[in-house]
């Protein structure tokens, strides 16, 4: 949100419908004229003291009224004692022309921000009428503190101030009612993903009526064992983290790291209650939202995992400056290393990689900032570093090397980032035909510590490579319009005395970063971007976004999945089939490019670290490293595990549940996509049973159960595993 100058010309319609609106009884501007309101507000303009602001939303539309005014020249002098750096607010939001949960309390905090933009600002001061209670919750949320009651000329108030460290210690999305729902939200989840993977048994008491522990649910089943569970139906105690100590020796989860795991819990309850909070955006809007909006909306995490939003590091400004979901602008660190301690993998020049994405003139900037230091520009290559990971990590952890110059500091680049999904990859928002950029962060989250090793990553560019021409090589993927989004470049640190030692950690993963291609040059006039991941989000009201784009689309429910898994299946059976090639394709991992609001094709992403050669074939000695030696039943979990059980199990479960396209009908289509793979493609028949009945039951939450801290080893991901019996194949 922003705060403009009100302009009397602009907004006098908009203002007199607004102060006069019956919701803004408080304002004490019923029934008044256009004239009255413009008196009004032409006398605020004229006070030097006292300005008026207009509101406007994330999409540019006005949304609400500020007030700000020095106390000291108000009739508030003659009631309390006035300190510098006091400043006086009022606000007032706009009359609702739709359901949307949260305005108010958004309203408030931009309001909030905006008066402690300016430094001088210590405290703020409102005096509300006694009888708004609605307004007297509000600025409790935010750190408010009721002194008296006060008689001004025109009412009651409520004399009320805000310390600038009382509104930055303020947390309103730790309330009881957030909290509540993101317990509620937590349990089902957990109750279902726990059923899934076999490792708990609710009783069935009634028709789609279940019992487990303590709590009663109404649910229902799907294929591959999938449940829906309405969590507004949980009865019983309601407590996640309860919850997951009362199960602990069924969930096997080791003594040691039992604390890990409530800590990932507690910060997955946190994540929800700020999502809730402050995510306001409805799926009918977000069908036509653009890619970025898209992405920050999302709030869900993976949709398997119990324990999906650790952060483990994370603080609440933290969190607010660079989670995904606050998007928020981050401007990137840049850091100078020598080139004799540190790695550098392109296809191309290395110069030419730095001038495409930071510029000529901050590439020199950069050089004579070493220069001005008695410095060699020529031994030195630049890295893009996490904020968070610059101040909490790298000026302690790498102290050595910034004092003897090994490593040094310049600047922040100019261009403005938004955080992904996976935390720690970032998209220019300013240039978006501009890489993104993918750095190490030491934050503990889902199972890992979000690091990147620069030797693992010298491999990184070359596997892309070979990929991609795989890809574009193969006449089905081309006709599928299936591509990928190459890491084009990736750079590292080595000189420090933890790569000394010889042995891998973390430690030897904190100082790295990679480039993967932008996937906006690569579309064409009347497509958009949006994450996979969407097509599982519901909004705060629980509409789903895939239904509102089935509505949208004017397709039936049938023709519009059958496009998506043309899009998103066909392609990754061919791999499978024709080149014995596996990613890694749920819903973060993929880009959907739509037309019309259909998917038509996919962009695939994060290759270097997820994606497997299942066969003898001749690899250049670069790509080597993604080459496993798997049986046809492991490569087969390729799809069943990975696609249909990790993803799209959960989106016929969303679909069924909405009453647009039965499970039933889900897996026919999906069925029928294999099928007609197989019939296009006949000399590929009898390669994999992709038909088989049943297949190993290959299970999530059970490796981060039994390692919170590194759920498998990346150098053995199959043999890292766990499996619970088989499941049936629904296209069996």
């Amino acid at each position: 949100m922003r705060l403009v100058p009100l302009d009397l010309d602009r907004d006098l319609d908009l203002l007199h419908a607004w102060v006069t609106h019956p919701r803004s009884h408080y304002w004490g501007m019923q029934g008044a004229t256009v004239d009255r309101v413009r008196s009004e507000y032409q006398g605020i303009a004229d006070n030097p003291h006292h300005h008026a602001w207009l509101g406007h939303d994330e999409d540019g539309s006005p949304l609400f009224l500020a007030e700000t005014y020095e106390p000291a020249h108000s009739e508030l002098a003659r009631h309390y004692d006035v300190r510098p750096g006091d400043i006086g607010m009022h606000v007032l939001v706009a009359p609702p022309t739709s359901k949307r949960s949260g305005v108010t309390s958004a309203v408030m905090r931009a309001v909030m921000d905006f008066c402690f933009a300016d430094s001088r600002v210590e405290r703020v001061v409102v005096e509300p009428d006694v009888r708004n209670e609605a307004i007297a919750r509000k600025n409790a949320e935010v750190g408010f503190v009721e002194e008296r009651h006060v008689q001004l000329h025109d009412k009651v108030a409520r004399l009320s101030f805000c310390t600038r460290v009382a509104y930055e210690m303020s947390v309103p999305h730790l309330n009881p009612h957030a909290m509540a729902s993101a317990h509620r939200r937590l349990i089902a989840k957990a109750i279902a993903e726990f059923s899934h993977e076999r490792l708990i048994n609710p009783e069935k008491i009634d028709t789609n009526r279940y019992r487990f522990g303590e709590n009663t649910f109404t649910a229902k089943r799907y294929p591959l064992e999938h449940w829906v569970i309405d969590a507004d139906s949980l009865d019983g105690p309601l407590d996640a983290l309860d919850f997951i100590i009362g199960l602990r020796e069924t969930l096997g989860i080791p003594e040691k790291l039992l604390g890990t795991y409530l800590e990932e819990i507690s910060a997955t309850l946190a994540g929800t209650a700020w999502k809730i909070t402050h995510r306001r955006e409805t799926a009918e809007e977000l069908v036509h939202a653009d890619f970025q909006t898209i992405e920050a909306a999302m709030t869900e995490g993976h949709p398997g995992f119990v324990a999906n939003n650790g952060r483990i590091g994370f603080g609440l400004s933290d969190h607010e400056a660079y989670a995904p979901e606050a998007g928020s602008p981050v401007r990137l660190r840049w850091v100078a290393i020598r080139k004799d301690e540190s790695i550098f993998v392109t296809a191309g020049d290395e110069r030419a990689h730095y001038v495409s994405e930071l510029g000529e003139e901050l590439l020199d900037r950069f050089e004579r900032q070493l220069a001005s230091r008695g410095l060699d520009p020529g031994e030195y290559r630049y890295l893009p570093v996490h904020p968070w990971q610059w101040e909490h990590k790298l000026t302690v952890t790498f102290a050595p090397e910034i004092a003897r110059r090994a490593i040094v500091p310049l600047d922040a680049g100019p261009d403005r980032y938004r955080a992904q999904q996976s935390i720690r990859t970032f998209f220019n928002t300013d240039r978006p035909d501009r890489h993104y950029v993918k750095t190490a962060i030491a934050v503990q989250n889902m199972g890992f510590l979000r690091g990147l090793s620069p030797k693992y990553m010298q491999a990184t560019p070359p596997i892309n490579e070979w990929v991609a021409s795989v890809v574009e090589g193969d006449e089905e993927l081309r006709a599928c319009g299936f591509g990928v989004l190459r890491e084009l470049a990736s750079i590292g640190y080595t000189g420090d005395a933890y790569h000394r030692v010889g042995t891998p950690s973390a430690y030897t993963k904190m100082l790295a970063s990679l480039w993967r291609e932008s996937p906006v040059p690569k579309i064409a006039e009347g497509e958009r971007l949006a994450t996979m991941a969407s097509l599982l989000h519901r909004d705060r009201d629980g509409n789903s976004l895939v239904s509102a784009l089935i509505r949208a689309s004017g397709m039936s429910a049938a023709r519009w999945v059958a496009t998506y898994l043309r899009a998103y299946l066909r392609p990754i059976v061919h791999c499978l089939l024709r080149h014995d090639l596996a990613f890694m394709p749920h819903g973060e991992n993929l880009i959907l490019v739509l037309e019309n609001h259909v998917p038509r094709r996919v962009f695939m992403k994060d290759i270097g670290e997820e994606v497997a050669v299942m066969n003898d074939q001749p690899l250049p000695p670069d790509v080597e490293r993604i080459r496993i030696d798997v049986t046809d039943e492991i490569k087969e979990l390729a799809l069943f595990t990975d696609v249909f059980d990790g993803f799209l199990r959960h989106l016929a479960g969303i679909l069924d549940a909405d009453g647009v396209l039965s499970a039933g009908d889900f897996w026919a289509l999906a069925g029928d996509c294999v099928r007609e793979h197989a019939k296009d493609h006949p000399q590929l028949s009898g390669r994999l049973d992709l038909l088989r009945p049943t297949f190993q039951h290959s299970c999530l939450n059970r490796l981060q159960l039994r390692n919170t801290l590194q759920m498998v080893d990346l150098t053995d991901q199959a043999g890292s595993l766990i499996f619970a019996g088989e499941l049936e194949n629904p296209i069996a």
